[in-house]
């Protein structure tokens, strides 16, 4: 992998935590609403998990566990 593409999926996982923690952020706000859309809801929280499977496999592709 150059040093360009590990710049780019640096830059794209961070892109991907930052929405992963507004998503956090959202999901927050509107379960403090009363009669919030529930269904709206769990679409948060499945695309925030879908965020979480993302985040660890390209954590995985930069930072591999080498295993001596």
């Amino acid at each position: 992998m150059t040093s360009d593409d590990e710049r780019e999926l640096k830059a794209h996982l961070e892109r991907l935590r930052q929405e992963h923690r507004d998503l956090d952020a959202a999901i927050a706000a509107l379960t403090a609403v009363a009669g919030a859309d529930v269904l709206q809801i769990q679409r948060l929280k499945k695309r925030k998990l879908q965020l979480k499977d993302r985040i660890g496999h390209l954590e995985d592709e930069l930072f591999p566990d080498i295993i001596a």
